[in-house]
């Protein structure tokens, strides 16, 4: 398959690893003889967006060369870059029955027949070594450490098969596969596409960096997390309900599509920077946005660290290219958006916002300020997280 007009998926094909009828009556003849692997959220999205192309160029779970090598240095047995495993853990007692050669089925959480494994390989590793690379630290408390330490200690690899993959529930017209986007992008002529990647509510310094995006490509690829998080991150639908009032109000409707990541967070920041970018290369973006502290957590990351790490690989080698930006804030000399690029202001003259404090405000019954939210989106956060109506104000 060509890709005209848009950006080549990474590796240079875009995968698809989903059943079709034929494969599917197969697949399902042999169901009830097939051991079982049942997924939990985080392996039951990353079989999704394997088998949909979001991760080309796998066609599966990574085998331990892929692994070994990504873990270390950052790129795949075959050179390419590739930055967070996607590996699925198992307890040595699934895996001791499990032959190398044979198919495995893949269960979700409800017991349903979602998928099919073909095991070429099982493996241990090094969960220590794994936490200690992959996300900067061997604490517990960090919640993709937290993952890595509590899963099987056996990672199965091998290419997978997708046969069963539900309407999203709450977003089935934003639910827009990589080959979806891609004519989408083409139809509207779009030759420069720039994505934006967030698991938090807008607030207005995501809106003045998307939009000062905007200003240099043809289109805007909003494309928010709705995978596995933090239970102290607000919910999806919250958060897309957010975006929809957002594209209502303040952006142009004919340069911008919404459409949801399945992804779950990793919470692996620089290193997951480089995750998603790779991800929206495969949904046919030519530029990601890439701003303070991305995909991190806590302090366990530099303000830039997620900026910094873009320049480890060789000019082009990753096919994307990154947009980094500044932490903008409020300016109140101005009256506006702005970064220490563009602003005059003392330090004291500077509202500094971030999803966090909109998070923690909102849990304290307080609502954002008109400097922290567009009113409307302000309005929609404070209902969904129920703050009382008397402390809205005439503004809201």
């Amino acid at each position: 398959m060509t890709y005209p007009d848009v950006i080549a998926p990474h590796g240079g094909q875009l995968i698809n690893r989903i059943a079709n009828p034929a494969q599917q009556a197969e697949f399902l003849s042999k169901a009830d003889h097939l051991p079982r692997v049942q997924l939990d959220d985080r392996a039951a999205s990353d079989l999704v967006l394997i088998a949909i192309g979001g991760f080309s160029p796998l066609a599966g779970f990574m085998e331990q060369a892929d692994y070994d090598r990504v873990v270390n240095e950052m790129h795949l047995e075959n050179g390419l870059p590739w930055a967070i495993p996607v590996t699925l853990p198992v307890s040595e007692d699934v895996a001791a029955p499990l032959k190398e050669g044979n198919l495995v089925r893949l269960d979700d959480a409800q017991g349903r027949f979602m998928g099919v494994l073909e095991l070429t390989q099982k493996y241990t590793y090094d969960k220590l070594h794994e936490a200690l690379h992959v996300y900067r630290t061997n604490e517990e408390k960090h919640p993709g450490v937290a993952v890595v330490y509590q899963q099987g200690s056996v990672y199965l690899a091998g290419p997978i098969w997708l046969l069963q993959r539900d309407t999203h529930p709450y977003f089935p017209t934003y639910q827009i596969d990589p080959i979806e986007s891609r004519t989408l992008f083409r139809e509207k002529g779009w030759k420069t596409i720039v994505a934006f990647q967030t698991r938090n509510p807008i607030h207005r310094a995501h809106e003045y960096i998307q939009k000062c995006a905007l200003e240099t490509v043809d289109g805007l690829f909003l494309h928010p997390l709705v995978g596995v998080t933090k239970d102290d991150d607000i919910s999806a639908d919250i958060r897309m309900r957010c975006y929809e009032i957002m594209l209502e109000h303040y952006f142009p409707k004919d340069r911008v599509i919404l459409a949801i990541n399945p992804a779950a967070m990793r919470y692996a920041g620089p290193r997951e920077a480089v995750f998603h970018a790779i991800l929206r290369k495969n949904y046919g973006c030519t530029h990601f946005i890439v701003g303070r502290d991305h995909a991190g957590v806590g302090d366990y990351y530099g303000t830039y660290d997620a900026q910094y790490i873009f320049d480890e690989f060789a000019p082009g080698a990753l096919g994307i290219t990154p947009m980094k930006f500044e932490h903008a804030f409020y300016c109140k000399r101005t009256q506006g958006m702005a970064t220490t690029k563009t602003s005059p202001s003392l330090p004291e003259e500077r509202v500094h916002l971030s999803g966090t404090k909109v998070r923690e405000m909102l849990r304290r019954g307080e609502l954002p300020p008109p400097e922290f939210s567009r009113p409307e989106v302000a309005r929609e956060l404070a209902r969904a997280m129920k703050v009382p109506t008397e402390v809205w104000g005439d503004g809201i």
